[in-house]
């Protein structure tokens, strides 16, 4: 497939056959480059440092999602040395080393040329970039802040996009506050943000192992995620399949701030995504039917369910895995 100029008609590209879009993690993070967004210490480098040694391992990625076969990868760890290293794989990988992940810890040359010729020599290879900060680099006299983050972030895109197949993840922190969006928590300028093919922001009660990964992408599916981090700096999503981790993320938003009871009977009209009335939850949480029909409706009233018929209560959305899920109880 060849394109003779940058201008092509829509008869000339009906009849193209374009590969499709690989995946670092199945439905989650796609080819291209990848923004992954968090504050400072709460665990983002475990994350990359694990979704690495599964790649080149083949592995099952945060703990339950099947990667299907191993892949190069280039461990770019600027703010790291050897024996952090070494330390962070013995606790989360202390039985599989596999030599298809490689370490950096200083560049030899600067990052677009390193990325790209790591690109150019290894085929659907993933490269991390630990962090972004590390290699940012400062406005010229001639521009704004503004162009000179979309211009460097769009030569680590290009030099990702010259190989398909190739993935860049970018890791990168929060500003200190942000907007509604949960794309202004992206520190800096939104020249960063703009380049990106994907962007997640992983957000983490420093008290709490808790987190919920949000997600926005040109090429996979946007989402939240609950996640859990072990004591070993294992990350995980919550449940069986990301549909699981979907469910206990948009549950832990519509119990967030209530009384136990409130969130109670919410978690359990949540079990049961047909629907469920009063006199169940009644019989399930062992109060009386009244009261269960009185939080029923204030969780409706508030938004925190949905009411299809007189009675019935379904949780807002459709969430198919829900019931399945044992550990939201």
């Amino acid at each position: 497939m060849t394109v003779p100029t940058s201008r092509f008609d829509a008869r000339w590209l009906e009849h193209q056959q374009f590969p499709p879009v690989q995946y670092v993690v199945p439905e989650l993070i796609p080819e291209g480059l990848t923004l992954l967004v968090a504050a400072p210490k709460i665990g983002k480098s475990w994350m990359v440092l694990g979704l690495s040694i599964a790649v080149s391992l083949g592995d099952n990625a945060f703990g339950s999602i099947p990667i299907g076969r191993p892949r190069p990868v280039l461990y770019l760890a600027l703010e790291d040395g050897q024996r952090r290293l070494q330390q962070r794989m013995r606790s989360l990988a202390p039985d599989f080393w596999s030599p298809l992940l490689q370490f950096q810890v200083d560049l030899e040359q600067d990052v677009v040329t390193t990325i790209g010729n790591y690109f150019q020599s290894n085929q659907d290879a993933v490269v991390v970039l630990d962090t972004l900060g590390k290699v940012l680099p400062s406005t010229g006299s001639t521009q704004t802040q503004y162009a000179a983050d979309y211009q460097f972030m769009g030569s680590l895109k290009k030099a990702c996009d010259a190989v398909p197949g190739s993935s860049l993840i970018v890791v990168h922190h929060t500003r200190k506050a942000g907007g509604e969006d949960f794309l202004d928590a992206v520190s800096g300028t939104q020249g960063i943000a703009g380049a990106a093919d994907t962007i997640c922001v992983l957000r983490r009660d420093r008290k709490d192992q808790g987190a919920t990964l949000q997600v926005t992408s040109r090429d996979a599916r946007e989402g939240e995620y609950g996640m859990t981090l072990a004591n070993n700096g294992a990350w995980s999503i919550i449940g069986r399949s990301l549909k699981d981790a979907a469910a206990f993320a948009q549950l832990s938003r519509t119990t967030g701030g209530l009384s136990d009871r409130m969130a109670e009977v919410i978690e359990l009209a949540y079990s049961h995504p047909g629907g469920i009335r009063a006199a169940d939850v009644a019989a399930e949480l062992s109060i009386d039917e009244k009261m269960a029909g009185t939080y029923l409706g204030r969780a409706f009233d508030q938004g925190r369910l949905n009411k299809p018929t007189r009675g019935l209560y379904t949780p807002v959305g459709s969430v198919e895995s829900v019931g399945d899920c044992c550990s939201f109880r």
